[in-house]
């Protein structure tokens, strides 16, 4: 049997997976992390009786959840701050199911995960990383429980956005996880409306266009300066591939990374966090348009690791897109870059990026400068005096305070203000 076909390990024809075509999913980020914070802050700027209603509310709207093969039955978390760290994946559907008619709704084909995020919360709650990982990126894929019963088949190589299309949400995660050797408890699906709704819920978010951006793909057409995006014309502006850097799915990610580190910041202002009314609104337009897995899937837990990132200085929220090298039709991990990457993640120690923003992406020059922090989860150096050391002891091992990353990894921070790259038709 060729490596290069997925098949079912029982007879059963496995259906094939449809190709790009004109219109292109590209979904945001941290989804999750949106939610979460939303539902903390219902609880913490609304009274009680407000803060239930919208807790059950909420609660109502999640959608079936999805089992992953690495949960374990246990005890629902209080509505506190979860315990150590946090590794959750977050994928952008492609699937026309049950989607507006602008979208080719029920008779679209298509579910592939053309946007796959991974976050990571530190175990100290101070720094979190929002890893991407391109569409086109082969990998191998392990095994696979198939959602309607058996498996499917392992392979060498394959593209990660096929996963979804394979064996659902638990066979994209185990992907990521044997390809970054961490283990991943939580995920979560978004499609289309989704990310229509949050941009709204949120009043919009505003980008910053450095060059005009003109696709007649997604029907983008924005010209340099700052614009404010929700609804249709934010979605249509992650979706854009043409219209941005070089063209690629990369400067795309640099794109979305503008859209997302805005769209934090929005949500962690006074205006936002404030506001009961789009607290609340957040928090049901994501999780009523997404599909969680079953360890996510109660509010206690969405709570809890929302507990973990309201925190994080915005310095120290990390998007990055992993590196990677052109292969014939894609694009592959570049090593050893890749594996040092989420070796250090593994080891819970704070990445920093020592690259550009990519090619799709540029600081903007009308930002004021953010107020550098200390050094990601670095505490100021005691002043008291200590023993001497005797000289002929073994010095204790000690672990590097950050993780500066090859320039291979190009990405921001929250707390850098970005302006996406624009690309213009004469250049198509």
């Amino acid at each position: 049997m060729s490596d290069q076909l997925r098949t079912r390990s029982r007879s059963k024809k496995v259906a094939p997976y449809a190709r790009h075509g004109r219109l292109k999913a590209s979904n945001p980020f941290v989804t999750v992390a949106r939610i979460l914070v939303a539902m903390v802050a219902v609880v913490m700027v609304s009274g009680v009786s407000v803060a239930a209603i919208a807790a059950f509310d909420v609660a109502a709207s999640v959608k079936p959840s999805v089992h992953l093969a690495n949960e374990t039955a246990g005890p629902v978390p209080p509505i506190s701050a979860i315990d150590g760290g946090v590794n959750l994946l977050l994928l952008g559907s492609d699937s026309r199911e049950g989607q507006d008619p602008v979208f080719g709704g029920e008779d679209a084909t298509g579910n592939l995960n053309d946007v796959t995020i991974l976050l990571h919360i530190s175990q100290d709650h101070k720094n979190a990383s929002v890893i991407s990982f391109p569409r086109d990126m082969y990998v191998p894929i392990p095994e696979c429980p198939d959602p309607e019963g058996g498996t499917f088949n392992s392979m060498s190589r394959q593209k990660i956005n096929t996963t979804l299309s394979y064996g659902g949400m638990a066979c994209t995660v185990a992907t990521v996880e044997k390809l970054t050797g961490l283990t991943i408890p939580f995920a979560a699906q978004i499609q289309f409306s989704g990310v229509m709704a949050m941009s709204t819920a949120v009043g919009g978010v505003p980008v910053c266009v450095a060059e005009d951006i003109e696709d007649e793909y997604t029907g983008t057409f924005l010209t340099a300066g700052e614009h404010t995006l929700e609804g249709y014309e934010a979605l249509q502006f992650l979706r854009t591939r043409h219209g941005v850097g070089d063209g690629s799915d990369l400067t795309r990610i640099n794109n979305q990374q503008v859209f997302m580190s805005s769209l934090v910041r929005t949500i962690k202002s006074a205006d936002t966090l404030s506001d009961p009314t789009k607290v609340y609104s957040l928090a049901k337009a994501a999780v009523s348009n997404m599909q969680l897995s079953t360890s996510l899937n109660s509010v206690e837990t969405l709570a809890s690791i929302a507990m973990a990132l309201k925190d994080i200085d915005l310095n120290n929220v990390v998007f990055v897109q992993v590196p990677t090298g052109s292969a014939d039709g894609g694009v592959e991990p570049t090593q050893p870059d890749f594996d040092e990457m989420f070796e250090a993640v593994a080891a819970d120690i704070p990445v920093q990026l020592s690259g550009s923003t990519g090619e799709g992406a540029t600081l903007d020059p009308n930002a004021a400068a953010p107020v550098p922090s200390a050094t990601p989860s670095e505490e100021p150096a005691p002043t008291e005096t200590t023993a001497p050391v005797d000289p002929s002891a073994t010095p204790a091992p000690t672990e590097p305070a950050v993780a500066v990353l090859p320039d291979s990894a190009t990405g921001q921070t929250a707390g850098q203000h970005t302006c996406s790259v624009g690309r213009t038709l004469a250049d198509q």
